[in-house]
């Protein structure tokens, strides 16, 4: 698939390629796997030297990498033809996956034959989830991983080094790989750490021991200093860390960005090391809540300044879109250049089907005001397993809007995010009762249900209910 400009981008592009220089490369790059397809001779080094003037927007007019697996898998449900041309991440959750793991859902690919398969496609663009941190997922118990909070060397030598080898392999030097660069870790040194109410052990271990900052800025470092990749850290998503100026006593906004700006320099990674930062990477936030602002005033009292409204709760955002914007301009004025580009995860935030609002409420209760409104159905913006009546959201596209540069599917529909029970498995990943619908919430999704799916397998495998209720519930439709 490729993914079609929308928007002309406007935003500055210091340090990179001017619009034409960009165009004139992409052609070239394009040109130059054609060639190499149809088998006339080049040397590795001039196809590197080719790769190694970087393009500003990697999604500019690709054609994006479909992973055979999941497209196999999607195609084989009722309706599922309907997308499984669309391109999703590649997902290394842990060492073996890297060789193949004969995964139940990514089948026994690697990473090397993914690659091969992106360059047999013609593809310009693959897409990979680096996701393997010590001690990953702290504040969750579904999507923890193999390696203990103290194997930082392991995951340098073994897991990071070993894709840095694959990847910056001459014959994949035609190829933009993007890498996605570990959900859900640095937000939490934020909001999940003591002295907050939502602190967990796990998390408190990870700030302690600082090896989510060594690890996510080696990660960034060495995979950076590859030609043709272009870098793209997990920023968690408006509900998690939009919180900022209405409410200075939990700042996750400034605080976030600051983290993230402090790693610049740790283990050698530099500003010029990031593309860009991704959102809501396989959650549920939306793109816009047309019908209703953060800021609005009713029943007397703007909504983000009212106690009694737990769905707003004091964030600055309510949607992803707005919630980027201002994100990356806080990342530029935390030392990032201020060229870099937001891509966002729309695979499962579409929120359509007969409960999705077609205007504002009449209400002049607040609560009942935002209930009656809001395209997000979710009970609280921090359920985040298999929620129920989720549906697709906007296809992959590139420049949707001046500062993103593209909408992804890095999460791959129909794969779940964690066990509705206990399942022993061999994978590292533990039952977190966030995924159980029965489980009436912590503080940390403000004692609220679960809103999970019942009936779910352990994170990473196939759901077929699941993906047929994202398709029923596909907005746009399909």
């Amino acid at each position: 698939m490729t993914l079609n400009r929308s928007k002309q981008t406007t935003r500055s592009r210091r340090g990179r390629l001017g619009a034409l220089a960009a165009a004139t490369l992409a052609a070239a790059v394009v040109s130059s796997v054609a060639v190499n397809t149809a088998g006339a001779e080049e040397s590795p080094d001039e196809g590197a030297e080719a790769a190694q003037a970087k393009v500003d927007n990697p999604y500019e007019g690709a054609q994006v990498y479909v992973n055979p697996t999941w497209s196999a898998n999607a195609a084989a449900e009722p309706g599922g033809e309907a997308i499984a041309d669309q391109p999703t991440g590649v997902w290394l959750d842990r060492t073996s996956a890297i060789e193949g793991n004969d995964s139940p859902t990514t089948g026994s690919m690697g990473l090397r034959d993914h690659l091969d398969e992106a360059v047999a496609q013609g593809a310009d663009v693959i897409q990979i989830v680096i996701y393997n941190l010590p001690g990953r997922d702290c504040a969750a118990l579904a999507s923890n991983g193999e390696l203990g909070p103290d194997d930082i060397e392991a995951y340098k030598s073994d897991y990071i080094d070993e894709i840095v080898a694959i990847q910056g392999d001459a014959a994949y030097a035609d190829l933009r790989i993007v890498n996605v660069i570990e959900i859900d870790s640095l937000p939490n040194l934020i909001t999940n750490v003591s002295p907050r109410e939502t602190a967990t052990d796990n998390c408190d271990e990870m700030k302690a021991n600082g090896n989510y900052e060594d690890g996510v800025s080696y990660a960034v470092a060495e995979l950076g200093a590859l030609p043709n990749t272009y870098n793209y850290i997990d920023a968690g998503h408006h509900g998690w860390i939009g919180w900022g100026d209405t409410n200075e006593q939990y700042d996750n906004f400034h605080a976030s960005a600051e983290l993230f700006g402090s790693l610049i320099g740790q283990n050698g990674m530099t500003a010029d090391h990031v593309h860009g930062f991704i959102s809501n990477t396989a959650n549920y936030s939306v793109l816009e809540e047309p019908y209703w602002a953060v800021d609005e005033n009713v029943g007397g009292q703007p909504l983000n300044q009212n106690p009694e409204l737990p769905w707003v709760d004091w964030n600055d955002f309510n949607n992803e879109k707005d919630f980027t914007e201002a994100f990356r301009e806080e990342l530029v004025s935390n030392g990032f250049n201020d060229d870099i580009g937001m891509l966002i995860d729309t695979s499962r935030n579409g929120w359509g089907g007969d409960y999705r609002p077609t205007g504002p409420s009449s209400s002049d209760d607040p609560v009942t005001f935002v209930d009656e409104s809001r395209i997000d159905q979710r009970f609280q913006k921090g359920n985040w397993c298999n929620q129920a009546g989720a549906g697709l959201g906007e296809r992959p596209q590139a420049s949707p809007e001046a500062w993103i540069d593209a909408y992804v599917w890095i999460k791959p529909p129909g794969e779940s995010d964690g066990a509705s029970e206990e399942i022993p498995n061999d994978e590292g990943k533990g039952f977190d009762e966030m995924c159980d619908p029965d489980y009436e919430g912590n503080i940390r999704n403000g004692n609220n249900p679960s809103g999970a799916r019942d009936d779910m397998p352990i994170s990473g495998h196939w759901s077929s209910e699941q993906f047929q209720e994202l398709l029923e519930n596909a907005y746009p439709p399909l």
